[in-house]
């Protein structure tokens, strides 16, 4: 019995969730010397010895809000990370990176509070599982979930009416877009190189050989989307912006890379990413601005901001959440960027996203196994009507997605994850 003392004392430092368990590997132990009893006990004593490490403690942060705040949610974060992470350490790094990008991204104290909460909750969903069975199930996750997704994948058909950027048949490096042209631009389409037109409000203005503007001109346009109140008739929601701009679709179809054929990974099974791109109004046209790449695991694989190659002419902040600040010491480059995600990627990658011709398109890259959020949930009234990310998420996730934080790319991809993994859970249900 005394043998046994130690490992009963570590109790008082796991969570509540597994004392039952850790209690009865130690009695099985007691009780008989089967394998069967050994092995759970074994794997349990040596996992919570580890588990009672000193805990990390958060980096001494700034004057934007107290440091037992952050300790406080890191020490919550790192209790949910435990239940879905196969050791310790990665627990403890999963929880720091979470917090980090908290502390990050708010401006004061209720942001970062909001935010965290947010956090929490999600990761105490990804944690619901329970026993073992969770545990091993998941490692098996991803193969049977790549299999999965191959039904919704994107037929040649839909990538083409979806405007998805091609491989140029003579060209090489060259897209071409074979769906609607010119969708943002009302219909009109210039070859004059000193006028373009604006793609939100459509009317057309007059550039200088360097692109920029010759004269400024008030923008007003509607959002697309149409509000409704109570007691109301239903209207758009007009903004009004001091320039006018354009997305560059008609000229900025050099530079294309398609994706490369490779050897099949030791296991048998290819990768699946949920992607995510930001974008800004440049003298050039639409240009990337961030690209974000997550798992199945919705763990970060690689996340960076990019510098623009032309001159800013609008941020679009309200869409993108990037801002001036973010690109200020930004030095990576599109091509830095694709060299990173070609590398990354293969021909028989699935990529996951809300809208995804326009993250490739504003990333360069030709991807045809893509599952495409706005063409997996449809608009009632179909093409070109296109549901929104958030009110997917709301609808299906039962959860607020971004609603006073601004837009950000990393959650952004993280929805886009969860809302294939929700229908393929659902669609599995529905068959059984």
């Amino acid at each position: 019995m005394q043998e046994f003392s130690e490992e009963a004392s570590i109790l008082q430092y796991v969570p509540a969730f597994l004392n039952r368990i850790l209690h009865a590997a130690i009695k099985a132990r007691l009780s008989c010397d089967s394998d069967a009893a050994f092995v759970p006990y074994f794997g349990l004593v040596c996992f919570f010895k580890v588990f009672t490490w000193k805990r990390p403690s958060i980096p001494e942060s700034g004057c934007k809000l107290p440091q037992e705040t952050r300790q406080q949610y890191f020490t919550c974060f790192l209790t949910e990370c435990v239940k879905t992470c196969s050791t310790v350490n990665e627990a403890i790094n999963k929880a720091l990176i979470e917090e980090q990008s908290i502390y990050d991204r708010c401006g004061n104290k209720k942001m970062y509070l909001n935010l965290a909460v947010r956090t929490l909750k999600r990761l105490r969903g990804l944690g619901s599982g329970k026993g073992w069975n969770c545990c091993l199930g998941r490692l098996f996750f991803r193969d049977a979930l790549y299999e999965l997704l191959k039904q919704y994948l994107l037929t040649k058909e839909q990538l083409n009416e979806n405007n998805f950027p091609q491989q140029h048949p003579g060209k090489n490096g060259s897209a071409i877009l074979i769906g609607v042209k010119n969708a943002g631009c009302n219909g009109k389409c210039l070859v004059d190189s000193f006028r373009r037109v604006c793609c939100r409000c459509g009317e057309i203005y007059a550039v200088t050989s360097l692109g920029t503007h010759q004269r400024k001109e008030e923008c007003n346009y509607h959002s697309g989307g149409v509000l409704k109140q109570r007691g109301r008739s239903p209207w758009h929601s007009v903004f009004t912006e001091t320039l006018h701009v354009h997305d560059g679709r008609s000229e900025k179809l050099e530079g294309f890379m398609k994706t490369l054929i490779k050897s099949p990974p030791l296991d048998g099974t290819h990768d699946l990413y949920a992607l995510n791109c930001e974008m800004c109004y440049t003298t050039r046209g639409l240009e990337l601005t961030r690209v974000t790449v997550v798992d199945s695991k919705l763990e970060v694989v690689y996340d960076a901001f990019v510098k623009p190659d032309g001159k800013v002419v609008d941020y679009d902040i309200r869409l993108s959440g990037v801002t001036e600040n973010d690109l200020k010491n930004t030095t990576t480059t599109l091509r830095a960027v694709q060299a990173v995600l070609l590398n990354l990627f293969s021909v028989d990658t699935i990529l996951i996203g809300h809208n995804l011709e326009n993250d490739l398109f504003a990333l360069k890259l030709i991807h045809d196994m893509v599952v495409d959020t706005s063409i997996v949930f449809p608009h009632p009234l179909g093409l070109p009507h296109k549901r929104t990310l958030r009110s997917l998420t709301a609808d299906y996730l039962r959860r607020i997605h971004q609603d006073d934080v601004g837009y950000d790319s990393r959650e952004n991809a993280m929805a886009c994850m969860e809302l294939i993994l929700w229908k393929v859970r659902e669609d599995n249900r529905t068959r059984k």
